[in-house]
């Protein structure tokens, strides 16, 4: 396989593959106003690159754009160097497109319309490379003086995206012509573009004046100053051609025909495709701003409705704070593991039990077990089903969802703003947001019962480290062993050992010291109890505040969101896309 062969395979790999990645991107347009015209954008771009694709093979497609008058047909004929086109200066002669080029050529290989153009085919040396295309003149008029957009401008708007090439003519009268300039702004994109000034046998030359006008929206190169008859003369004597014509031939025959054909073509494409994406970027770079209005309104009503369902819950759980107590008392003497100030904690959750043992104690018959064992089993399960409820409170509130009028306004405020941005109506419609919030609700249920969990877990190991441990653990034994050195010595050693024995204490003192055992462990119970209140307080405290941005409300207004996504998703995929187009630019 030679070079050339490798360079035309992987032209048409890069061609194809970014036709793909073109048509992926537009084809992945969400249900947005500016993105959806962008899709229809580059549909058309598709159809200009199948034209493309099948003339890949094909010479050179060089066609003359003008007003009336200004020696298109006549610089055609000198480049064929035949007379094969109708010319007349004074007068409209070209209302088809005219198709010049060799025999073996068909108007389907050029992507053309047969019914709609003039072809000609000759055996001319001129026309081994290059098809010439004489255009219909944009700025005639219809017999009945209508203006040509339906037949002639018709035409010549369907033929200009199938053109390689544009020399684009004029005189010193013609060369600011309006209807010219919309023409040529039109196809340009396409298009490899030459200026040429006819007429240099009668005209002055304004080609200085004529760059200055162009410049600000071309690069217009070297401007060419041609005879177009003269030319012809010389050619049809077998002279060679001289001056600017010569270097427009060279041009086109040379640098423009054969293997830099293919190039000149994927060029046009690229800049094409850049062209197309600059005006879908302009389109969706406009249409940004009221996205981000969104996407901030969206955050803004979360917020609140997050704060209100996080006040609501929060309340709910300082209101009913004793379940929640008793829970993180049980896994805090659970970890706490067998010692004696656990042993305290156990006595203190269990004090209920500890009152009915009594009670069951007392009992002499059968029939008064029967009655302690009915009464004792009602009031555990009212207790366990009370605190069940309970605990159960907050989470029931979060799945009874956000305020309803609530709710209402925030779909009203963004629904227009879901209007302005150009999104459906649908995803912002009463039944969608309550949907998302009937969702968003269960989810941060099962999330709160979560957090709670794992608020119980923390705290119950935040209150079990070895610090806090040892802390009460001496403080009981300091009292416990402070007790019984006492009662010990009294026992022992004043009563026994002493020369002088001192009588012993009674029972009053073994009940005494009991009772301040007994006070300084409930002294001990009250400072943990209350340590444990108030860290289990601003636990809460602080994990309703992780609430109340929009976490609670993260589900609801999910669909608008997601549409909000897709777009930003979408502008950033056409930066991506328009970074390999200019890539492949740089690279013609």
């Amino acid at each position: 396989m030679s070079s050339e062969d490798l360079a035309h395979i992987e032209l048409l790999a890069e061609i194809d593959a970014l036709a793909s990645r073109l048509h992926d991107w537009s084809h992945s347009a969400p249900p947005w106003r500016p993105a959806e015209t962008c899709r229809a954008i580059m549909d058309r771009l598709a159809g200009r690159l199948s034209a493309l694709r099948i003339r890949l093979e094909s010479p050179l497609v060089v066609a003359t754009l003008g007003g009336t008058g200004t020696g298109k047909s006549s610089l055609i004929n000198a480049l064929a160097g035949a007379e094969l086109a109708r010319s007349g200066r004074s007068r409209p002669t070209t209302t088809r497109p005219a198709v010049i080029c060799r025999p073996g050529l068909t108007a389907e290989l050029l992507g053309m319309e047969s019914r709609e153009i003039d072809w000609f085919q000759q055996d001319l040396s001129a026309l081994a490379n290059l098809v010439l295309v004489d255009c219909p003149d944009p700025d005639t008029t219809d017999a009945d003086g209508s203006p040509s957009a339906d037949t002639t401008l018709a035409r010549l708007r369907r033929i200009l995206p199938l053109c390689d090439v544009l020399i684009i003519t004029t005189t010193q009268q013609k060369y600011r012509s309006a209807r010219v300039a919309e023409e040529l702004a039109a196809a340009a994109p396409g298009a490899r573009l030459v200026f040429v000034q006819t007429h240099a046998d009668q005209d002055a030359d304004v080609r200085d004046d004529w760059r200055h006008t162009l410049e600000p929206r071309y690069q217009p190169g070297h401007i060419f100053f041609v005879d177009s008859l003269a030319a012809l003369v010389a050619t049809q004597q077998g002279q060679s051609p001289q001056g600017e014509f010569a270097a427009l031939v060279d041009l086109l025959t040379r640098q423009f025909a054969g293997a830099a054909a293919a190039r000149i073509r994927r060029a046009n494409f690229l800049d094409l495709a850049a062209q197309a994406l600059e005006s879908c970027r302009r389109r969706l770079d406009e249409a940004l701003p009221a996205i981000e209005s969104l996407r901030a309104t969206i955050q803004q009503q979360r917020g609140e409705l997050s704060s209100a369902l996080a006040g609501q819950i929060r309340s709910e759980l300082l209101s009913a704070r004793q379940p929640w107590e008793n829970r993180l008392l049980g896994q805090v003497a659970l970890r706490w593991g067998f010692s004696p100030f656990s042993l305290v904690l156990r006595l203190y959750q269990g004090i209920g039990g500890l009152a009915s043992a009594a009670l069951l104690y007392r009992a002499r018959t059968p029939v008064q077990l029967a009655l302690w064992g009915a009464v004792e089993g009602a009031r555990s399960w009212q207790k366990i089903r009370r605190d069940r409820q309970l605990q159960q409170r907050p989470a029931q509130t979060a799945v009874n969802g956000f305020d309803a009028t609530q709710l209402r306004r925030a779909g009203v405020v963004l629904e227009g703003y879901a209007a302005e941005a150009g999104l459906p109506k649908a995803s912002a419609s009463t039944a969608t947001l309550e949907a998302d919030a009937d969702t968003a609700a269960l989810s941060f249920a099962t999330r709160l019962s979560q957090d709670l969990d794992a608020l119980i877990a923390r705290q119950a190991q935040r209150h079990t480290g070895w610090f806090t441990r040892w802390c009460y653990e001496i403080l009981l034994l300091a009292m416990l062993g402070f007790l019984l050195f006492r009662l010990g010595k009294n026992f022992f050693y004043d009563s026994w050992w002493l020369q002088q024995a001192l009588p012993m204490w009674g029972v009053q003192s073994y009940i005494a010291s009991a009772f301040w055992l007994l006070l300084w462990c409930f002294l001990l119970l009250w400072l943990f109890t209350r340590r444990l209140r108030g860290g289990l307080k601003q636990a809460i405290d602080r994990l309703v505040e992780s609430w109340t941005g929009a976490a609670a409300a993260a589900g609801v207004f999910a669909e608008l969101e997601d549409d909000c996504r897709r777009a930003v998703e979408f502008r950033r995929d056409l930066e991506l896309l328009h970074g390999d187009v200019e890539r492949l630019r740089g690279k013609v």
